[in-house]
């Protein structure tokens, strides 16, 4: 795992970024190499003199747990203090900065949307609350999961893969469970603006109907909004239209199905709707960087040198 691990996490952060960059963890071209990626806050902030400039992440999960030092971060339009226990969630597609205390201890746990999809599957509406960007308060059993996930990430023990998924589902769990007390108690302010809230139903339905092929005219119908108005929200919620939205959840679909499958390549791409194969390829090779073979390839090898490794 540590020659998997130095791939990971892409990212050339820097102060004097003029714009907001978008960053990938695993990255964004090879996905899926392991269940997760866990390092410490020093790791990469001590390489940008503990200050990350705004980015945010198209396909990842980031959960951050300060356990000593501090700082602030940034979460889109607002700014907060950590200290120790401070616990950040931070959805896909979020703009976030640090600025960290040079010192500052503490763990920074990335999850693919893939396994935040899985977990959350059938599960309530858990994932509509980690779709909130917010600092929480860890309690003693939040630390211990995320400790446990940075020892678990960190070894190779027999069946680790199952363990990080199982520690994952009890971390998030509890991070959702957290912020529904917080909600209970926020004020009106506080609450996640209509704007917001109908792009998490936007998630929802694509999540739902992206099998049967709705286009964003259908979506909107569904949300009683015009299809101009819903890109607009999702483009200003995500950073992408609505229907790279919906293309990037089939795309998703693809990569589920090559990882965790066997199905021919052919096969895949005409339950997604795709009626020429070769398009299919075209289309993936755009959104991950490599074909759909060369994917599943990559899979593979990853598998064969973290069993070596063993």
């Amino acid at each position: 795992m540590a020659e998997t691990g130095k791939n990971l996490y892409i990212s050339n952060m820097s102060k004097a970024a003029s714009a907001i960059q978008s960053y990938s963890l695993f990255g964004e071209s090879t996905h899926l190499p392991d269940v997760l990626h866990c390092e410490t806050i020093a790791d990469r902030s001590v390489l940008h003199d503990w200050e990350l400039a705004p980015h945010r992440h198209a396909r990842l999960h980031q959960v951050l747990l300060v356990r000593a030092g501090g700082g602030r971060v940034s979460l889109d339009d607002a700014t907060f203090t950590l200290g120790p226990g401070s616990l950040v969630n931070i959805p896909p597609g979020h703009v976030h900065a640090f600025r960290f205390k040079p010192g500052t201890e503490g763990w920074v746990t990335t999850f693919a949307d893939e396994l935040i999809a899985d977990l959350c599957h059938r599960v309530g509406d858990v994932r509509r609350d980690l779709g909130r960007a917010c600092v929480l308060t860890a309690d003693k059993s939040m630390g211990l999961a995320v400790a446990q996930i940075w020892q678990e990430f960190s070894g190779h023990s027999k069946a680790r893969a199952l363990v990080l998924r199982g520690l994952s589902a009890v971390l998030l769990g509890w991070i959702s469970r957290q912020m529904e007390v917080v909600m209970a108690i926020a004020n009106t302010e506080s609450m996640p603006p209509p704007e917001s809230r109908l792009v998490q139903k936007f998630v929802d339905l694509i999540d739902q109907h992206f099998l049967e092929h709705w286009q964003v005219s259908d979506y909107a119908k569904a949300l009683a909004v015009s299809p101009t108005h819903l890109s607009r929200l999702a483009r200003a919620a995500t950073g992408r239209s609505a229907i790279r939205m919906i293309e990037a959840r089939i795309m998703r679909e693809a990569r589920r199905n090559l990882a965790y499958t066997n199905l021919s390549i052919s096969t895949i791409a005409y339950s997604l709707g795709y009626t020429d194969p070769a398009y299919f390829t075209r289309v993936f090779k755009q959104d991950a960087g490599v074909s759909p073979k060369a994917f599943r390839a990559q899979l593979e090898s990853a598998k064969h040198l973290d069993h070596s490794k063993r």
